[in-house]
């Protein structure tokens, strides 16, 4: 029975196999889209669409006016998210450095504003941090925190002593606020231009987009951030307590 695959994916297949059984070598440049949908017979819509699904997979890069590449293989990293992580799970990994650019009095765009329950524009400190490995970024972060929070304590520019990249609950417990829970809404995402040049991959890879808010015992949002997490590189994994039955 022929295959009810819609014709891209039947395609990402048969390309697929053709990459692993080495008929293009790591690095080297496939032919061009155009020879490839006249090879196949399809359209040059179809065979993007193709190429997109490998590209996703890791398989494939596609490189700005040069063409699609191989893509040399890249180890995924568990990167391990839990209750006592204290906002920077991945400094668990060996060898890994955090660098921050910090910036009070920032007006809160809407859908920050929403997230931390404040009005939109009011102040807030955004904290940039991007996490290195071997030198070069590999995870991005944005950081908001309402500045009204912070504003007149040691705590308020996390790139600063004392407080230096302590985490935001440990921050916060030092001016007396408990921060009680994490809410993180995971979702797959395409990498922007931006983030591309800075984790060194291609716009449009594959990350996933880490919504997570901190909250303090009254419920209160004390800080709103977005993850940025190149799927070729980590493998998220989530450890969660489970109480034990009486």
């Amino acid at each position: 029975m022929p295959s009810q695959d819609p014709p891209y994916l039947r395609i990402a297949d048969h390309l697929r196999r053709r990459v692993t059984a080495g008929e293009w070598a790591v690095g080297e440049r496939l032919p061009s889209r155009a020879q490839l949908a006249e090879a196949y017979a399809v359209g040059a819509n179809v065979l993007q669409r193709a190429q997109e699904v490998l590209i996703a997979e890791g398989l494939l890069e596609g490189r700005t006016g040069s063409g699609t590449y191989v893509r040399e293989p890249v180890e995924r990293l568990p990167l391990h998210r839990s209750r006592t992580a204290g906002g920077f799970p991945a400094t668990a990994v060996p060898g890994g450095t955090w660098e921050t650019q910090t910036a009070a009095r920032t007006p809160a765009p809407e859908e920050i504003a929403r997230r931390l329950r404040i009005e939109p524009g009011a102040l807030t400190v955004h904290t940039r941090y991007e996490f290195l490995l071997g030198g070069r970024p590999v995870q991005l972060a944005d950081s908001w925190e309402p500045m009204t929070l912070t504003d007149g304590t040691p705590v308020l520019m996390p790139q600063y002593a004392p407080m230096r990249l302590r985490g935001v609950v440990a921050r916060m417990a030092e001016i007396g606020v408990r921060v009680a829970r994490a809410v993180e809404r995971p979702r797959p995402a395409r990498a922007s231009a931006e983030q591309a040049v800075l984790l060194g991959i291609s716009p449009g890879d594959l990350v996933t987009l880490v919504e997570r808010t901190y909250l303090d015992d009254t419920g209160r949002p004390v800080e709103t951030a977005d993850l940025v997490i190149p799927d070729s590189r980590w493998e998220i994994c989530y450890e969660l307590p489970v109480e034990a039955a009486e």
